[in-house]
């Protein structure tokens, strides 16, 4: 009997988590893509500079606007998410052409190092608008984002 709970417990578990990877945000890396994307579909992107090993704020963005699932389900079929996250400690570590993109971005799109700091760009890369971290809604956020 014991045996058979067991068993079902981690059949639902292994469904929670696939159910949760299919669920999270899908995060661009590469602006090429991200352009091609929002090209494709007509929508904007979202680029988002954050330092998510040690920036206070850019974690409490992420887990309250970008991790949410009505975060998540408002953007997804409106905004093109881009991320170019700046770790600090060495286990996080991007790979060295993946930094130099996040560099590059860096020069173009947030030449004051601020962080987090969110650019709002149509489908060519034209900067809509920006913004950064606020004590508000996923939904909120989400109008605001638009509304460049």
């Amino acid at each position: 009997m014991k045996h058979k709970k067991l068993t079902r417990f981690i059949r639902v578990l292994i469904c929670a988590v696939a159910f949760q990877n299919l669920s999270a945000q899908e995060w661009n890396t590469n602006i090429d893509e991200a352009k091609s994307i929002a090209q494709k579909k007509g929508n904007n992107i979202v680029l988002v500079f954050q330092g998510s090993d040690w920036c206070a704020p850019c974690i409490k963005l992420d887990r309250e606007v970008w991790s949410t699932q009505e975060f998540q389900n408002l953007a997804k079929d409106h905004l093109v998410m881009l991320k170019a996250d700046f770790p600090r400690r060495q286990k996080n570590k991007l790979p060295s052409d993946q930094e130099a993109h996040n560099k590059a971005l860096a020069a173009e799109y947030n030449p004051n190092g601020y962080f987090p700091f969110v650019v709002v760009l149509d489908p060519t890369g034209k900067v809509m608008g920006e913004a950064g971290y606020e004590k508000t809604t996923p939904k909120a956020y989400f109008n605001k984002l638009n509304s460049f």
